[in-house]
């Protein structure tokens, strides 16, 4: 194998396979990259087994040809090469190295046999369809920071995408919750997604997902079945397994009957809880909330390290109410509001609390109180 490539578009296909590669793996080809060279572009291919990612790149292909090489160590010799550098990479398979040259630098690196690189068995897809990018783009930002960490409750730990029956009509929501707050948010359904069975994005597929859906021109090819998901752009395409676990009814969480309204401006909202929690306990972060008419007053009182107390405008017509909250999920929450206003929703200080931005109803947050 003999190529030619510019250093900026291998930096980011190699960035993206760096990612993906697990750094402590038993089995040494899952930390290399599998490069296929053919025609007039190359791939780059890397897999954690549960994940692959393939992206691939144009480049001057003087002879086809494919090998494996680490791909944190490809990356951090093509991240230091100068900008505009223009690279080769020139496969000896009977020496078992790759030499990667640019300029006056030159690198020897050791290879693994292309035919021990495992490849992810395709799956039939039941559901296939074309999603804009924006639109999934926001469905898994604004509902990622809910997704649970804990190991034992393994079906939280990811971005449940399913078909819904939205405020108006159909649509292709996200849901993922850990237990003290959830997100729900919704997109239009796109057209031929109506028999997609619902799956639960894993965590890392989701964060891999992130770089594909950066071009808010990008229609991405979105493939579904009952165990693997895949996206994919001309350039990139992303597989993954789907956590194997039913999602509860989350339904059952999202309170109805809250009728107490408090309208608040989101970003001042959001400085004003995390200048009072500078002197919260970081075990609990609690914050107390005390709402009476068009007045929020937050207050922390930390016996160790002090108090603090900051008031804020907000528009509110009901009863005077205390209720309590974890700082940081009050601040997450908040951070997800594009529009001026959020509006929470409060029943008693013992029920969970509504959030939701301005009047759009396509995302909706939950977030239970703590007593304080």
């Amino acid at each position: 194998m003999k190529i030619s490539i510019e250093r900026g578009p291998l930096l980011k296909a190699v960035a993206q396979a760096q990612s993906v590669v697990e750094r402590r793996n038993t089995i040494p080809i899952l930390a290399n990259v599998l490069i296929e060279a053919e025609g007039d572009a190359v791939s780059f291919r890397a897999t954690d087994l549960d994940i692959e990612v393939v992206d691939k790149v144009p480049a001057q292909v003087e002879q086809a040809g494919a090998t494996t090489i680490s791909a944190v160590l490809l990356h951090e010799i093509v991240r230091k090469l100068p900008d505009g550098a223009l690279v080769r990479l020139v496969d000896d398979p009977q020496s078992g190295r790759l030499s990667v040259e640019a300029g006056r630098s030159s690198f020897s690196l050791a290879t693994l046999p292309r035919e021990d690189f495992p490849v992810m068995a395709s799956s039939e897809y039941t559901s296939n369809f074309a999603a804009p990018a924006k639109d999934l783009r926001r469905l898994f930002d604004k509902t990622k920071f809910a997704i649970s960490t804990e190991e034992t409750r393994y079906y939280l730990n990811g971005v449940y995408l399913h078909v819904a029956q939205g405020e108006d009509g159909p649509a292709l929501r996200a849901v993922a919750t850990d237990g003290h707050r959830l997100a729900r948010v919704d997109a239009p359904l796109p057209e031929g997604a109506d028999n997609m069975p619902g799956v639960i994005v894993p965590r890392k597929t989701v964060g891999e997902l992130r770089k594909l859906l950066e071009d808010d021109e990008a229609q991405i090819a979105v493939s579904v079945s009952e165990t693997k998901l895949r996206f994919a752009t001309p350039e990139i395409t992303l597989t993954s397994k789907v956590i194997d676990g039913t999602f509860p009814d989350y339904t059952r969480v999202i309170p109805t009957g809250n009728t107490r309204r408090m309208e608040v401006d989101a970003s001042e909202f959001a400085r004003a809880v995390d200048r009072v929690a500078t002197v919260s306990s970081e075990r609990s972060r609690a914050v107390k909330l005390t709402i009476e008419e068009d007045r929020l007053v937050l207050s922390v009182n930390a016996p160790d390290a002090g108090a603090a107390e900051e008031e804020v405008a907000v528009a509110y017509a009901d009863e005077r109410l205390e209720i309590g909250f974890n700082a940081k999920y009050l601040l997450e929450i908040a951070s997800q509001v594009d529009r001026e206003n959020a509006v929470f929703m409060f029943n008693s200080s013992g029920d969970p609390t509504l959030m939701r931005e301005g009047n759009d109803t396509s995302a909706v947050y939950v977030v239970m109180p703590m007593r304080v």
